[in-house]
């Protein structure tokens, strides 16, 4: 099996292939920093994915270049976690020099680009290198949608395959199938929270956090809500923090101008106080989707680690990368700024859903093949093979 290295890890490593927060026990180390437990779940799937019997990790923050010579001997290649890097404000520190004196293949492993809320998408000459010194590395480099394919292929980079996030396939069961059930039949449903967002992210910040209170209290009307928090220190104080730092928190969310305007009323309040989930354990947030009869919200990975254990979801989309990953698995999804109205009816509809099961099965397939072309020793099962097996449907 293979030796390999992370680079930019999301968290630390126990029982192999399992991942949780940097000394999760001590809660009061990290209570006053945002991390978002999202990198987390796509850390954890991605070693989930692969064959390997040695981990470690690639420094390029602060390298000591003689290090870099022995990482070259001991490991076999290098992944690059999923997540956002191709944005206009992507610092990769050190990432040139200690690949180019690394020589070892650079995975990009579900990456994904951001596009600006106004304006064309300008990339650093920094980041144009890194990608292309990854994508000459390996037989193909690993993308999460049709948008960031093209923005590889404007760069003069080809050797693309699209694969969407290693989350959607943490189960590795290429059979997994969304049958809906009656909605008459939902009664617990969780609700991914994203609270924290930037203007560059999502065009009408108001639109959005209305919006996105509106819908936790329509929600909470219907069913026994869970409402699962990212990572903003607020929220985490409010679950993990002392009778004091739960004091400090709501507080600190009805000063902020666009919280106490936009998303916080007295009902939001409540259910913030009895509500709130949030774990630095990844697979906690498994445990608690298995429960659920559908999941939904605003949170990327969170619905798609619902989604990866047969449970439905519905995506709210506000920027690229959301709309991205809905169209690439052919997620039903909501656009927050389409004025129109949400109607949870209109998108719990199995037609929709077997969309989603194609899309996902297609999917599945070129992340096998993805990983297989570029000779990483993985788990995923052959599709061919597969389909001549008896399929196995998951409500």
């Amino acid at each position: 099996m293979a030796r390999v290295l992370v680079m930019i890890p999301s968290g630390e490593v126990y029982d192999h292939d399992c991942v949780r927060w940097y000394n999760y026990r001590d809660v009061q180390k990290s209570i006053n920093h945002y991390h978002n437990i999202g990198d987390a779940f796509v850390f954890d799937s991605s070693l989930k994915l692969m064959n390997f019997d040695k981990l470690g990790v690639l420094p390029i923050a602060d390298p000591k270049m003689e290090d870099i010579d022995r990482l070259r001997e001991e490991y076999d290649y290098v992944f690059l976690r999923g997540s956002n890097y191709i944005h206009s404000h992507m610092d990769w520190r050190n990432t040139v020099a200690v690949l180019k004196r690394l020589k070892l293949p650079v995975l990009g492993f579900g990456i994904g680009a951001q596009a600006p809320v106004k304006g064309k998408l300008e990339l650093s000459e920094q980041t144009k290198t890194v990608l292309h010194m990854m994508a000459d590395s390996t037989t193909s480099i690993g993308v999460r949608g049709a948008y960031t394919a093209q923005v590889l292929w404007d760069l003069g980079i080809t050797n693309v395959r699209i694969v969407g996030c290693p989350t959607a396939f943490r189960a590795n069961n290429p059979n997994m199938r969304i049958k809906l059930p009656s909605l008459e039949d939902v009664k617990n449903v969780g609700v991914t929270l994203r609270r924290e967002v930037s203007p560059a992210y999502a065009q009408d910040i108001k639109r959005y956090l209305t919006f996105h209170r509106d819908l936790v209290k329509e929600l909470a009307n219907r069913f026994d809500v869970t409402l699962m928090a990212q990572g903003e220190p607020e929220e985490k104080k409010l679950v993990f923090g002392t009778d004091v730092q739960k004091q400090e928190a709501m507080q600190a969310l009805k000063d902020n101008d666009w919280v106490k305007n936009w998303y916080l009323d007295d009902t939001m309040e409540k259910l913030y106080r009895e509500k709130l989930f949030y774990s630095d354990v990844v697979s906690d947030y498994e445990d608690l989707v298995r429960t659920k009869d559908c999941v939904l919200g605003y949170r990327l990975h969170g619905n798609l680690m619902a989604l990866s254990n047969g449970v439905p979801s519905v995506y709210f989309t506000y920027d690229s990368r959301t709309v991205e990953f809905a169209e690439t698995y052919q997620i039903p999804s909501y656009d927050v700024f389409s004025q129109k109205d949400f109607v949870l009816e209109d998108y719990w509809d199995q037609s929709l859903f077997d969309k989603f099961n194609r899309a996902w099965f297609q999917t599945y397939r070129e992340m096998q093949t993805f990983l297989s072309e570029n000779n990483i020793d993985h788990k995923m099962t052959d599709v061919m093979a597969s389909q001549n097996q008896p399929q196995r449907k998951v409500a």
